[in-house]
């Protein structure tokens, strides 16, 4: 079996068959990973075609005096499984959140049904119920919910404890899911 050094050698020579013998050899591992953190094999697929994808297109950004293959491909797969988790967590919660903003803008006990409203108008409505919250609240939200941080992010550009960020913005999704009780009780 040839060594990871001599096929990182003809990898970064374009030779293919150094790279398919890399995906036979690391792809169930990096598979593995992906499928741990995210728990979906459509998601550990397509973290795999991403790492492959960029060892080919970047094989010189993997450095051997730091470290193993397997291992640089581990990492690799890990942040990407990571990063589609959170991905699709923050489109889940806009989702969830967006479908149940829309009653602010239907008036007096008025929903606005789901199939007259566009993109642009849930936004907007998103928009404006984030703006009632009060503005300790209202920037958490906002820096969670459209800049997709974590709570520990969130703690660190407002400068406070992380349990204050996980307060503001427990509180906050309260007040937004008690606006949208009438929502979600008219769709049921």
């Amino acid at each position: 079996m040839e060594g990871e050094g001599r096929l990182l050698v003809r990898l970064q020579a374009g030779d293919d068959e150094a790279l398919r013998q890399i995906l036979d050899r690391l792809g169930p591992f990096v598979m593995g990973v992906a499928r741990r953190v995210s728990g979906s094999g459509a998601v550990a697929e397509e973290v795999l075609q991403d790492v492959i994808t960029s060892l080919w297109r970047h094989p010189d950004r993997f450095d051997p005096a730091r470290g193993s293959l397997r291992a640089f491909l581990g990492v690799q797969a890990h942040r990407r499984a990571v990063d589609a988790v959170r991905k699709e967590s923050r489109l889940h919660a806009r989702e969830e959140l967006a479908s149940g903003l829309v009653w602010l803008e239907g008036g007096e006990g008025g929903c606005v049904p789901e199939h007259a409203i566009d993109d642009s108008d849930v936004t907007d409505a998103v928009r404006r119920a984030i703006d009632r919250l009060p503005d300790e609240q209202r920037r958490a939200v906002e820096l969670a919910f459209w800049d997709g941080r974590t709570h520990r992010e969130v703690a660190a550009i407002l400068g406070i404890p992380e349990g204050t960020a996980k307060s503001r913005l427990r509180l906050a999704q309260r007040k937004l899911a008690e606006w949208l009780a009438p929502v979600t009780a008219g769709s049921r």
